[in-house]
């Protein structure tokens, strides 16, 4: 009995010994590399890669979103690839093609349907998040024959996506509690609506107008009142009118009850009383800026460039209202993301091929990773968070 009994634990022991150790999801990420179709997946406790998956397709403009556990992250690639990967074994579940030019996407609130949304053709689709399985459409035709790109997808609550139809000129908000048989509500935005973001409470829908001055804005919470713009008149008289972009990785900030949004075509970022939605100031900055993103205690905002400007990155304090901090980290600064505690910021330094991390409280450099033409980085905390 004793010598069958330790034939029993020793096959249980080298059985486990072959098992990969078990751990949650919370401090993983993944960094998406635009020209080989590859993405590395990082441990943000470690500040290292542990994996590099390919075979992805065109990764130009990916993003990506989670799901609720953080396990599974899926890509959404700009040649209409749609690819579901698990973090914890570092493989691809599943891949497929669902149209012929897409731009992001996201995922409901309960994490069962993962939704994208294209340029070509014009709409979104909606899919099963276990099997990938198409469970219905809404083309984005705004008058009989006509369909428009599909800009600035997020999630709301209710099972509900909000979206903009730049040759629309609408913002449509689609409701998936059937995901078979949505229904969807139409509301004129303005000229050109041009990339969305969601408030971090999920009610206001903001997109900005590439066709003229000003932000629209849907309340979510009360959209019979329809979309209202806000900002209207900033720029004018002046020389040259800015263009608003909320660029298509959430590039956008609402701390200490305030938006800091990026004045595209100038350069500054204008600060908008989120109680008022009235500006309430501007900050100079070293150039046309593209991302605004806080910090998520709200006290530091990080702001990156257009081209030529695209080697710098700006630090504005919110309690002092200033720009306090200036660096150059890299070439061709594409995209950042925060740890989820915030005490350190990874950035994209495309032309450099790595990733950099600095420390947020005293801007040293912490590490490097390398990455082939790394563009956007997604962690997992983003699993947890509305209209991400």
């Amino acid at each position: 009995m004793r010598l069958f009994l330790s034939l029993v634990v020793a096959l249980l022991l080298s059985a486990c010994a072959g098992t990969p150790p078990v751990r949650g999801t919370g401090d993983l990420g993944l960094i998406i590399e635009r020209s080989s179709g590859h993405v590395t997946l990082v441990n943000t406790t470690s500040r290292q890669p542990y994996a590099r998956i390919g075979g992805l397709g065109d990764l130009s403009h990916a993003s990506a979103v989670y799901s609720r556990d953080g396990r599974y992250a899926f890509i959404f690639g700009r040649d209409g690839g749609l690819t579901k990967v698990d973090l914890l074994e570092g493989r691809i579940v599943k891949r497929i093609i669902q149209s012929g030019n897409a731009i992001g996407g996201s995922i409901s609130q309960d994490g069962r349907i993962v939704v994208a949304q294209n340029y070509t053709p014009g709409g979104i689709k909606a899919f099963d998040a276990e099997t990938l399985e198409l469970l219905s459409e809404v083309p984005a035709e705004y008058a009989p024959g006509k369909f428009s790109k599909v800009v600035g997808l997020a999630d709301v609550p209710g099972n509900k996506f909000v979206y903009a139809l730049f040759d629309g000129g609408e913002i449509w908000v689609s409701d998936f509690s059937n995901p078979k048989q949505p229904k969807t509500q139409r509301y004129p935005a303005g000229i050109q609506p041009y990339d969305g973001m969601v408030t971090p409470d999920g009610r206001y829908f903001l997109a900005g107008l590439f066709g003229e001055d000003g932000v629209a804005m849907l309340d979510v919470w009360q959209p019979e009142k329809g979309a209202r713009k806000i900002l209207e008149n900033y720029g004018r008289g002046e020389e040259k009118l800015p263009v608003f972009k909320m660029p298509h990785l959430r590039g956008w900030s609402v701390a200490q009850g305030k938006a800091y949004l990026p004045a595209v075509g100038r350069h500054e970022v204008l600060i908008v009383d989120v109680g008022t939605w009235k500006e309430v100031g501007r900050i100079q900055v070293r150039g046309q800026p593209v991302f605004v993103m806080a910090r998520p205690d709200g006290r530091q905002v990080w702001v990156n460039f257009a081209f030529p400007d695209n080697a710098k990155i700006d630090v504005i304090d919110t309690l002092a209202g200033k720009v306090v901090h200036r660096m150059e980290p890299g070439k061709g600064i594409l995209h950042m993301e925060f740890a989820p505690r915030g005490e350190n910021v990874w950035l994209s330094a495309r032309d450099d091929n790595k990733v950099v991390i600095y420390d947020t409280m005293n801007f040293a450099l912490l590490g490097e990773i390398a990455a082939d033409n790394p563009s956007g980085i997604f962690f997992t905390s983003r699993a947890q968070r509305i209209g991400f």
